[in-house]
């Protein structure tokens, strides 16, 4: 069998055992003769008990629904739409989740807790594990549990080595974005060079300057989600930099942002230019015209043990991960809806915000599903834009232009596991984890927080930094939220007072620590807090993630 496009897994010679099982009709999965566990995706190592003695073993097949999505946007060729991404916990060993696709049901009809059991279906010279519901249903069992839940990650977390912390050697001292829109067609580098100048002269410094540049992602011009990176800008301004960083794999998208306070700390450097660009909006469209033309081949990495099924984007993993924390806290759409609602109502005060428009309760549980629980309005939303800031070192600050904004703390630790599917699995992965080494770096507790920043690529990603921060207990989102007082301008919480990425635009975490330096400096205008002098800003989730605690003196 064969379908032109269809998404299909890079099979090497580690991984064939795993994508041929279905030649025998029999699942067959890595397993360590140490513990016995069992070890998905496969690995050299086990990561249970780091023993290295593995082989690979027959498995039953059978199992409970762990999680899934009903699937309405991302169509691939040779997949049904709607289409039930899942994930299965395997009767020989929970900890071990496949990602797979339920088949042989209406989506309807689909109960995490239900029992399954494994089908193949072959496509070229791969057998895809599929799972349908077994001929006999129980009642729905209790899934299991993460292997580290909220109180084992703190446990997990380092204390400081010593008195002295590096974030005191840096401060924030200018911040710049270009222009914002949608499908604006514009050259990605020029939004970057704007927003650079921006920054740079906001921090009443030169380009000459300016000794370190740090970005995130770095490169990523085909994707629409970056502008060429440092070799890019630096072709364009000849810095000359001292040091420079770009990379993915970093305290999330503002991780360029902590590499730039590590150099300033180090000596290496004393005013570091950090900027992101994104032109996803433009880079979509382009793509539907067929202007840019996709990319073919097998799915290598992560994404390769998903995307085959139809887990193409991180909504389908974070879908799965809020319905298990509906079902597991009885909370409901409308948690998630207050949410989109203050972003809204934040965004109807920001001329730059890309959506203004009044949203109601109706309009938000009555949009277009895009993957199951989550509609139109939980999902953030796509522009052309870049932002930037300026890390300068803490000693020049009587040679800047604006008063600058200090870090408190960060929170980088990476304590959850980093595979989207086998991590935490009722909160957003990597929020627990640098949340709560943020705490064990500062005397300053939640309370004292004026304002919070926090991420929101989709409304579930807000609620996951809410509780792992300590805005309200684990679980207890249902009752914090209600009604949306807690985090409007004038709450407890003021929360994403730009607009944040569900309504000013999906700037990939800058665009939030640039509203929280406008917050600090009392320059927000019609949508200001009063008296903000301590803000809150996280950045990614899924990949690893970091959280900022900023200050004004």
């Amino acid at each position: 069998m064969s379908a032109p496009g269809r998404p299909l897994p890079f099979v090497t010679p580690q991984t064939e055992f795993y994508w041929s099982s279905g030649a025998d009709g029999r699942l067959r999965l890595q397993r360590c003769r140490s513990c016995s566990g069992l070890v998905h995706p496969p690995k050299p190592v086990c990561p249970h008990c780091r023993g290295r003695e593995l082989d690979v073993r027959e498995v039953s097949g059978r199992g409970v629904l762990f999680g899934f999505t009903v699937s309405h946007r991302f169509q691939l060729p040779g997949l049904p739409s709607p289409t039930v991404v899942a994930q299965v916990a395997l009767d020989e060993d929970p900890r071990a989740r496949l990602t797979t696709r339920l088949v042989d049901c209406r989506p309807d009809d689909v109960r995490l807790g239900m029992r399954v059991e494994v089908t193949f279906e072959q496509v070229e010279d791969v057998w895809l594990p599929l799972f349908r519901p077994a001929a006999e249903q129980p009642d729905p069992a209790v899934l299991p549990p993460d292997e580290m839940g909220p109180e084992e990650v703190r446990a997990h977390v380092r204390p400081m080595l010593g008195t002295r912390k590096f974030e005191d050697d840096s401060v924030i001292s200018g911040i710049g974005q270009s222009v914002l829109g949608r499908r604006l067609r514009a050259d990605p580098l020029a939004l970057a060079l704007q927003a650079c100048e921006a920054a740079v002269a906001d921090a009443g410094l030169a380009m000459d300057d300016i000794d370190g540049l740090s970005t995130y992602p770095g490169g990523a011009l085909d994707s629409g989600m970056g502008e060429g990176g440092v070799t890019a800008v630096e072709a364009a301004l000849r810095l000359r930099p001292t040091w420079y960083n770009g990379g993915t794999e970093t305290f999330g998208p503002g991780g360029s942002v902590i590499a730039a306070m590590l150099a300033v700390s180090a000596g290496l450097v004393r005013h570091v230019l950090c900027f992101r660009t994104v032109w996803q909006s433009s880079h979509d469209d382009l793509l539907r015209h067929g202007v840019i033309r996709p990319k073919g081949g097998r799915i290598t990495g992560d994404m390769g043990w998903g995307v085959p099924f139809g887990a193409t984007s991180a909504a389908h993993v974070l879908g799965q991960t809020a319905h298990r924390y509906l079902h597991r806290y009885g909370a409901t759409r409308e948690t998630l809806g207050w949410i989109a609602l203050n972003q809204r109502a934040n965004a109807a005060l920001n001329p730059t915000a890309v959506y203004r428009d009044p949203l109601t309760m109706g309009d938000y549980l009555d949009a277009r599903t895009i993957t199951t629980p989550f509609g139109l309005y939980d999902c953030d939303v796509p522009v052309d834009g870049a932002v930037a800031v300026v890390v300068s070192a803490a000693d020049t600050t009587g040679d800047l232009a604006r008063t600058p904004v200090r870090v408190e703390a960060v929170g980088t630790q990476i304590v959850e596991r980093l595979e989207w599917d086998q991590s935490t699995s009722t909160h957003e992965p990597q929020t627990l984890g640098p949340a709560a080494h943020l705490w064990s770096r500062t005397d300053l507790r939640p309370a004292d927080v004026d304002v919070a920043q926090l991420y929101d690529g989709f409304t579930f990603n807000c609620l996951s930094w809410i509780e792992a921060l300590g805005f309200c207990g684990i679980g207890e989102a249902k009752d914090f939220l209600d009604g949306g007082k807690n985090i409007a301008r004038d709450g407890v919480l003021p929360l994403n007072t730009h607009g944040g990425q569900l309504s000013h635009g999906r700037t990939h975490g800058m665009g939030l620590l640039h509203e929280a330096v406008v917050q600090l400096r009392g320059d927000g205008g019609p949508r200001q807090v009063a008296g903000a002098r301590v803000a809150v800003v996280s950045s990614g989730g899924l990949t690893p993630s970091g959280v900022l605690l900023l200050r004004t003196d």
